[in-house]
This record gives structure tokens, sequence and C-alpha cells, in this order.
């Protein structure tokens, strides 16, 4: 009865707060139709959007995928539909950024189903990690998610030196 308690508290929240940053990194597997389990942590901070749906795609930087809650993707496509489509650059933009984009809804078990074109860009396997990054979930295999955080753990004291550092007055 107590964990139900908890549980409802947490819908009440999430139903009565917008998306706030999600948190977490979980290992997880994706069967051979290509369908995930979201893990139970994300079902409960994504409570209040799961109905909206949400948007998976290729991200711009890694070989993961992205899946945002539609909010967050009306957010974004708002500063891209704002892009002037009759300069090549943009277009061409426009076009890679929406390439392989899919609309996914949670099935009953709260399974989501991951297009065999995104499997392959990304290059999962079955053993895979879903990690938040502020308001959107990557999707990683989990080799090429161990290599990319290994990868930049020699420059992440640089990078978080150089981002998050001191301000003009001196304080950090």
């Amino acid at each position: 009865m107590e964990n139900f308690l908890l549980d409802l508290k947490l819908i009440y929240k999430y139903q009565n707060n917008r998306l706030n940053s999600l948190i977490g990194t979980y290992e997880c597997k994706i069967d051979s139709k290509g369908r995930l389990m979201l893990p139970s942590a994300f079902k409960k901070q994504l409570f209040s959007v799961m109905q909206e749906g949400f948007v998976l795609k290729r991200a711009v930087f890694q070989s993961c995928l992205e899946l945002y809650p539609m909010s967050e993707w009306e957010t974004l496509m708002q500063k891209v539909n704002k892009l002037n489509r009759f300069k090549k650059k943009n277009n061409d933009f426009i076009r890679r950024f929406t390439a392989g984009v899919k609309f996914i809804e949670l099935d009953a078990s709260g399974r989501l189903l991951v297009a065999k074109d995104l499997i392959a860009f990304a290059g999962m396997s079955k053993n895979i990690v879903v990690s938040s990054v502020g308001n959107i979930l990557e999707i990683w295999d989990k080799e090429n998610y161990e290599k990319a955080i290994d990868d930049a753990v020699m420059d992440f004291a640089d990078l978080a030196e150089e981002v998050m550092g001191q301000d003009e007055d001196g304080i950090s």
C-alpha cells in the first residue's frame, strides 16, 4: 500500500508539472523486432507527457538515437521552421535533421518500437543504454555508449572548465 501511495504522489506530481529535466542512465535490451521496454524510472518521469507521444530521430553528433517528448519536439521544430527554406544551406540542414524521424507511442506494455533504419544508424545490438540528456533521452548501443564516455573522460575536465567555468565576476 505504501508503494502504491508513493506511485500516486509521483503521478500527481508529474501530472501537475510540465516536463522537467530527466534523470537517469539505464542498461536495457532490445528484442529482435526492435522493441525496447522503457525503464520504469523514465516512465514515471514522463507520465505527464506520455499520451502526447514521442519523436525518435538520429542524433546529430553521435551514433545514437534521441527520443523527444512531443512537447520538446514541437519547441525544437518552432526554431527549425523559422529558417529560410530558400537558402540551400538551411534546406539541406532541415532535410538531414529530420531524416529518419519517427513518431513513437508506447504500447500497452510500455515498450517502444525502434525502426530498423534507426537501429542500423545507431549500430545497436541486443544490449543498449538509455540515458537522460536534459529533457530528452539518448538511446545507445551499450558498447558505443561506453566508448563515447571513455573517449570523453580525458577531455571532460577541459570541456567542463570551458563550458561551466567561472563567470565574468570570477565566481564559479
